[in-house]
């Protein structure tokens, strides 16, 4: 079984020039991959198109990873408490949005769970997949707890400027491929090319229409496509959900994704900042459609951290479209928000 949904717009794209076709890109970055679909008329331009591609996303890397010591955020990470730090213009965007989205979800969404993370094993060392790895003491989830709270992050949005309150660890794990996903549309944008689909790790973004006038038709993730094939009454398995990504973005969290088990407990890589502690109320995974692919990719986590019934509730209250797929002892089972109700074709 199949459902479609269709973004409503006013003014549908124009069809690509007569002669154009499909040409695929792709690369690494963030520690996963980018694939970009775009409509092109000739070949040679698909180098440089790849360069300016690559150039976008190594910038996010070099202003934002807790991987690379020498980033940005790794500066700002280990600085002194007190300090004020000039922040480049993308570090200041993805910033000043992850902060409102903490505010919004009341902390369901925080930038500066980056400590949590690390704790957890799902940071850039001492990580959940190494032999020698244990799940957090007590006392070692009291520190990393201490470190955290977005309230405590202030900013100067004037001069582009944000302080280290002492301590704080702020993570862009759960917003920089949905930004680097927009980077690349803008930049495509900006190169000419107007029909492409853009991915990173998993998120993405399509904008325009290919050479048969089609647009870019997408497979919503579930947490276990195989379970697509066979039919179940009363559960999402047997259900396909395709969108068509009309000047739109969908971005996923899930707790498949990566994840350890310890004494027959499963723990996630979604953590809950309010908590400490990975998320553990059933809910398998959220995705959000939104036009900006930064906005889709925080707000699937903050709602994942919510849980089906406040997620589903809080999606319903600010207009977000969003689908929730919950495990349940029958296999799983969907909830859709009102607003992606109305994308139904």
């Amino acid at each position: 079984m199949r459902r479609t949904l269709v973004p409503l717009i006013e003014n549908p794209p124009e069809s690509p020039a007569l002669g154009s076709v499909v040409h695929t890109l792709h690369g690494q970055t963030m520690g996963t991959s980018w694939s970009v679909k775009l409509v092109a008329e000739v070949t040679r331009r698909l180098p440089p198109l790849r360069l300016a591609i690559q150039t976008q996303l190594d910038t996010i890397v070099a202003q934002m990873s807790t991987w690379e010591p020498s980033s940005n955020l790794s500066i700002y990470n280990q600085s002194a408490a007190g300090s004020w730090h000039a922040l480049p213009d993308e570090f200041f965007t993805v910033l000043e949005y992850a902060l409102k989205v903490a505010r919004a979800s009341d902390g369901a969404y925080d930038p500066t769970a980056g400590a949590l993370v690390n704790a957890w094993g799902f940071g850039p060392s001492q990580r959940y997949d190494e032999s020698d790895f244990i799940p957090p003491t007590a006392q070692a989830l009291d520190a990393a707890r201490a470190q955290c709270g977005w309230q405590r992050i202030q900013i100067d949005s004037a001069t582009k400027h944000v302080q280290q309150p002492g301590n704080a660890y702020i993570d862009f794990s759960a917003i920089a491929k949905g930004f680097g996903v927009d980077q690349i549309a803008r930049e495509l944008l900006r190169l000419g090319i107007d029909s492409f689909l853009v991915e990173v790790g998993g998120e993405l973004r399509g904008t325009g229409v290919k050479p048969d006038g089609q647009p870019w038709w997408v497979a919503l993730e579930h947490p276990l496509p195989d379970a697509l094939t066979s039919a179940a009454s009363n559960t999402a398995i047997g259900i396909e959900t395709i969108a068509a990504l009309y000047d739109w973005s969908a971005a996923t969290s899930g707790d498949y994704r990566r994840y350890f088990e310890n004494d027959a407990t499963r723990y996630s890589h979604t953590i809950d900042p309010r908590s400490g502690e990975p998320i553990r109320h059933g809910l398998a995974s959220v995705t959000v459609l939104h036009a900006d692919c930064m906005a889709a990719d925080a707000w699937s986590t903050a709602l994942n951290v919510m849980g089906a019934e406040q997620g589903l509730a809080y999606a319903n209250e600010h207009d977000i479209a969003a689908l929730f797929i919950n495990r349940s002892k029958d296999g799983f089972e969907e909830h859709l928000s009102a607003s992606l109700l109305a994308l139904l074709q």
